[in-house]
């Protein structure tokens, strides 16, 4: 199948159209959000140029799970999977951070801390730690939400309370839900032999109550560890082997691609491409346990969506 790497729809009701990195979000009554997950795919806040055939499938119906398994913790945005490559769920207001919970010091969080720095959003770290070492505790590292072109800074609990981004009742709500969220994603995780290494949460309001927003657990929000590589691997000092997008970030930094201004991005080929569909689809069927069937994205989808919209509506 061809990637799908942009939509253009007139859904009925429809007030608003957002392209994001990777998904298209269609408001319909100011109410109602369609999210489409399409096959783009970002690294370094950067979008490739071509799409990568079954990926926005792959992370909508892992998210789904995962929001249909956490529901008990709080509400969440979802109302249908009408379609695997579509969520439709509440408009909700979103908060202006995203709650990036890390149990190992790895990915960014080790390279700030290679770089000489000893603290992560205000939290205090030790000399002497080891890439990939576990910490005691989960810490929560809170970033800013960027808006498009910008990339997502380090804020401190201290920072998002001084500036108004959110209320202290509700900051320390957000902080209970995304331990309680993390230590959920990491009994599920250990369940299937894999390490939950750190993910990011967002949350909105709806009607004055938080909801869980946007996506969870999937591989392009949270990276995973084998667990048993992990514990042969760590203590030799080697990388253990992940289950995450941050292969491709890899493979860019070793084609002297990082982001930085200048640098022109390594051409991705079919075979790369098929690779990374590949890596996609053995992150899905580890994650779920579930062989993998692909979905048809045809001349039938739109009819699919709008009769889905059409009996929300009416229910509204």
């Amino acid at each position: 199948m061809e990637s799908v790497t942009e939509t253009q729809f007139h859904f009925p009701g429809q007030t608003q159209f957002y392209k994001g990195k990777v998904r298209d979000v269609y408001t319909i009554n100011d109410r109602l959000l369609v999210m489409v997950a399409t096959d783009r795919i970002s690294a370094f806040d950067m979008v490739f140029p071509k799409g990568v055939p079954y990926k926005g499938q792959i992370l909508n119906s892992i998210a789904a799970q995962f929001l249909d398994t956490t529901s008990h913790i709080l509400p969440n945005w979802k109302i249908a999977l009408p379609h695997p490559m579509v969520t439709i769920g509440y408009k909700c207001h979103p908060f202006p951070i995203e709650m990036i919970v890390r149990g190992h010091l790895t990915g960014s969080a080790w390279r700030t801390y290679k770089s000489g720095q000893r603290t992560l959003c205000g939290i205090p770290l030790p000399d002497g730690m080891k890439e990939h070492q576990a910490f005691p505790q989960p810490l929560i590292t809170p970033t800013t939400k960027a808006e498009a072109g910008y990339h997502d800074e380090d804020i401190s609990p201290e920072q998002i309370l001084e500036q108004g981004l959110v209320s202290e009742e509700d900051y320390v709500q957000l902080e209970q839900y995304a331990l309680a969220l993390f230590e959920r994603g990491r009994k599920y995780a250990a369940e299937k032999g894999l390490i939950l290494v750190d993910t990011k949460y967002e949350f909105g309001k709806l009607d004055g109550e938080i909801y869980l927003i946007d996506e969870i657990h999937t591989p392009d929000s949270s990276r995973y560890f084998y667990a048993d590589d992990y514990h042969r691997q760590y203590p030799k000092g080697l990388p253990p082997r992940q289950l995450s997008k941050e292969f491709v970030r890899e493979w860019l930094m070793e084609n002297g691609f990082s982001g930085l201004p200048g640098q022109t991005m390594p051409v991705l080929t079919k075979e790369i491409l098929d690779s990374i569909s590949q890596r996609y689809i053995e992150l899905y069927e580890h994650l779920t346990g579930m062989t993998f069937v692909p979905h048809t994205y045809d001349n039938t989808f739109y009819d699919t969506m709008e009769g889905c919209i059409r009996n929300m509506l009416a229910r509204l």
